[in-house]
């Protein structure tokens, strides 16, 4: 792409987005075209496909704060006139003013190499491409491979363990063709959520529902793991609601370190009881109603 065509276009209208809009609402903007334009939708329609290298190119741009300042300075310059329509890269002047004078220093090559990554001397690197996918939870914490379909091509890669929601993974030379060689494939991984687990750090963290007379007389529980085999957990007599747990090692391994397993209890209460049940809840607040959890509170409230 040559310079000018860069200041022409519309960055902000490619994305369907406002200079306004902030760095969250571009990237959800940016999301949604790339899932309706992905390669493996399209289905080869050329026109789908290079839509899609625009919404990506744009992206590129508006995503990177630096690069976004800079392409509104240059897109400014060229609405307001300040820099001539169909102004070719090099010196050039208008108003009195040439491209030193308005940008501060550099030329119009240098601020386009900042925000592509490549001068316009010489043979010009391929452009970089972004895609995305989607993977378990379970498979972000062990790693696996994955096949992505790029310009009708499958690509094979491996996500590392330990990979987070929203992680990067570059592929080298797997971008567009150039003179001076491909560019590169990013990727970005997106993280379904699990139904028991979640993740802090290298940390794992559950919450284990136990019943009242559990946490009341404690005891030794079983409790899953991500792996798929059980831990066994004690738990203490009169263990308070939110108490947390700790497994050591047992949560995800990353950069040679591994963090804990962190296990939160949630004490269960029943909605219903039957009758047997009821009466012996009753006998049990009879026996400890000296005990009360609220017995100094309203001398706590007024303090």
């Amino acid at each position: 792409m040559a310079a000018k065509d860069l200041y022409e276009k519309d960055l902000y209208k490619i994305l369907g987005v406002s200079k306004k809009d902030d760095a969250t609402t571009v990237k959800k903007a940016y999301r949604k075209l790339a899932k309706d334009l992905h390669p493996d939708k399209t289905k080869g329609d050329k026109k789908l496909e290079d839509r899609f290298k625009e919404v990506s190119e744009a992206y590129e741009v508006l995503s990177d704060e630096k690069k976004r300042s800079e392409y509104d300075e240059m897109r400014d310059a060229f609405t307001t006139g300040r820099m001539p329509r169909g102004g070719q890269p090099g010196g050039f002047s208008g108003g009195g003013q040439n491209f030193e004078d308005i940008f501060g220093g550099g030329s119009q090559n240098d601020i386009f190499a900042n925000l592509f990554g490549g001068g316009r001397r010489g043979p010009s690197k391929g452009q970089d491409l972004q895609t995305e996918t989607t993977i378990s939870f379970r498979d972000s914490i062990f790693g696996r491979e994955i096949n992505l379909r790029i310009d009708n091509q499958t690509v094979t890669t491996r996500v590392p363990a330990g990979i987070k929601d929203g992680g990067k993974i570059k592929l080298k030379g797997r971008g567009a063709a150039g003179q001076a060689g491909p560019g590169d494939l990013f990727v970005i991984v997106h993280v379904t959520k699990h139904p028991v687990f979640t993740r802090d750090h290298n940390n794992l963290l559950m919450t284990l529902p136990v019943t009242i007379s559990e946490a009341a007389l404690g005891g030794d529980i079983s409790v899953p793991t991500l792996k798929g085999e059980d831990v066994t957990v004690r738990l203490a007599p009169g263990t308070q609601n939110g108490k947390v747990l700790r497994v050591k090692g047992r949560g995800i391994t990353k950069d040679h370190e591994t963090g804990d397993l962190l296990i939160t209890v949630n004490v269960h209460v029943p909605q219903r009881l039957n009758a047997k049940a009821k009466k012996s809840l009753e006998d049990f607040a009879a026996e400890t109603s000296e005990d009360s959890p609220r017995r100094d509170l309203k001398e706590r409230a007024g303090a």
